[in-house]
């Protein structure tokens, strides 16, 4: 039986700002790290020596070359290497493939091994200020295991945007896309609120705000927005819309809709939830709980069009 095959739905967890974490090794070292991702960006994981690598010329370097699985072609991306690890042939031959679904992009990350799945409450994610620090951090959390070893959460949306940028957002189409938009005031002249940990995905976002001429304001997760608000009192007024990712430290994007919700300054301030978890199951929990609207991450060049839809 695959360490897959036994999870929870995704939306009885989110419910109690739980998530599921299927943790992996990338190195056969008694001292290498564990990794982890959430189960609900996973498919499957499948042994390398199973399946025959065609390499693909003049491609990024990471980009080792595809698999095909079901008919699929899937592209397979070196995570060890990402991570400043080498392997042998040997521990080639050996290792995984870790298939993954990124805002419908199917891929592969190369891994040792799968380790096991665990459940945590996104009270028990931490995001230490030293991942910030730098641009090029390709950590964005952690947490701890059952028996005290630190397993560290990995900014997979920096790693797409470092070896397929061309799936990610494409601002100059935003340009376009806002050229048929008329902004109400309320926005043009408010402070839209935003939720997110991910520091490419932020990147993304403030530059979409500043071609629009929007302001905005970020916070690394959903706690210091719920906080936040909770501070301004009768200026949420000001607030014309909120975004939020779903997969946060401390406070998952469900909870903070629940909130926003459930509070009378703010039950009206339509939320827009921007997320690479794009199933069905996360658009209806969210939809549910009182989301407005819903884009996937490599679509956020339509999340201002998308805030004055709904707006109207």
């Amino acid at each position: 039986m695959s360490l897959l095959d036994n999870v929870d739905a995704a939306t009885n967890l989110a419910k109690n700002n739980e998530l599921q974490l299927l943790v992996f090794r990338v190195s056969e070292k008694e001292d290498s790290a564990y990794y982890a991702i959430n189960v609900f960006k996973t498919r499957e994981v499948v042994e390398s020596k199973n399946h025959f690598l065609t390499q693909i010329p003049s491609t990024h370097a990471l980009l080792e070359g595809t698999i095909v699985l079901r008919n699929l072609q899937i592209p397979i991306l070196n995570l060890p290497a990402w991570l400043g690890l080498s392997l042998n042939e040997d521990e080639i031959q050996r290792s995984n493939i870790l298939i993954c679904d990124f805002n419908g992009i199917i891929m592969g990350l190369r891994i040792m091994s799968a380790y096991r799945v665990i459940k945590k409450n996104w009270h028990d994610i931490h995001a230490p200020d030293s991942y910030r620090l730098k641009e090029d951090s390709v950590v964005i959390n952690d947490t701890r295991l059952d028996d005290g070893s630190l397993c560290l959460i990995l900014d997979y949306e920096k790693l797409l945007a470092d070896v397929l940028p061309q799936a990610l957002v494409n601002v100059d189409k935003d340009t376009e896309l806002l050229q048929e938009v008329t902004i109400p005031d309320k926005l043009k002249y408010g402070t839209v609120l935003i939720a997110e940990d991910s520091k490419t995905a932020q990147r993304h976002l403030i530059q979409l705000f500043k071609k629009a001429d929007i302001n905005m304001k970020l916070f690394d997760n959903g706690k210091k927005l719920i906080d936040y608000i909770d501070a301004l009192g009768e200026q949420i007024n000001e607030i014309p819309a909120i975004i939020t990712d779903i997969e946060m430290p401390e406070m998952s994007g469900f909870t903070v809709i629940q909130r926003l919700r459930a509070n009378p300054l703010t039950r009206d301030i339509p939320i827009i939830v921007n997320s690479s978890m794009t199933g069905d199951n996360n658009k209806r929990e969210a939809q549910g709980l009182g989301a407005d609207g819903f884009i996937d991450k490599t679509k956020s060049h339509n999340v201002i069009p998308l805030i004055v839809s709904v707006m109207k």
